[in-house]
């Protein structure tokens, strides 16, 4: 019995202290714990090495409830299909796929939601939406090419509303390594105002 439970001590430690080894997946919230738990795992991040290997955790702004709006959604419909720029000379096909309008900290505000051609292709993403934008913390406390956020065909509700949460966006590759091509940012999709949530610039320590 006293061989069982000094076995048993054993390895219970050595499960404490591979436990205290791990580094803990940072983030205040579900969504920025998996985006962490994604860019730490090498074989899908889009770090580069050198970053990687002292990668603790991406940074936010602090969760703020008031950049969970309530917009209202308007489809374009027979959008030309067109190719976007982006950091290279790749060209993907997009189309405007409709408008949301609503109201920050007092100001009115319109972006154009975006639906790549090439991912109608792809079953996984035919439900899928892109919304890039830039504001007046592009450049500085945000990357300055501008944020992402995913929409979903089926978030946009009957009454043709969508809820665009701005704590979920996340920077295109190309803020982390310049081997990636991504998308620019429209010019109409700048917000004249500074969207403090979500995802900050990335700095290299």
């Amino acid at each position: 019995m006293k061989k069982l439970l000094l076995l048993s001590t054993l390895i219970f430690s050595l499960i404490s202290c591979n436990s205290q080894g791990k580094r803990k997946i940072m983030g205040e919230t579900t969504y920025q714990k998996e985006l962490n738990a994604s860019y730490k795992d090498a074989s899908k991040s889009p770090l580069k090495k050198k970053d990687l290997k002292n990668f603790k955790g991406l940074e936010f702004f602090k969760i703020d409830s008031s950049f969970v709006i309530k917009a209202n959604f308007t489809k374009i419909e027979n959008a030309p299909t067109f190719e976007m720029a982006t950091t290279t000379d790749r060209k993907p096909l997009y189309k405007e796929f409709g408008l949301v309008n609503f109201t920050l900290n007092g100001k009115d505000c319109q972006l154009t939601i975006y639906q790549s051609q090439d991912d109608l292709r792809d079953e996984k993403y035919k439900d899928y939406l892109f919304l890039p934008f830039t504001d007046n913390t592009s450049g500085g406390e945000s990357y300055g090419g501008g944020r992402y956020m995913d929409i979903m065909i089926s978030d946009i509700k009957t009454d043709n509303t969508v809820t665009l949460n701005f704590n979920n966006t996340y920077n295109p590759y190309c803020a982390y390594n310049d081997k990636y091509s991504c998308p620019l940012t429209p010019r109409k999709n700048h917000l004249d105002i500074e969207i403090k949530a979500g995802i900050k610039v990335f700095k290299k320590h």
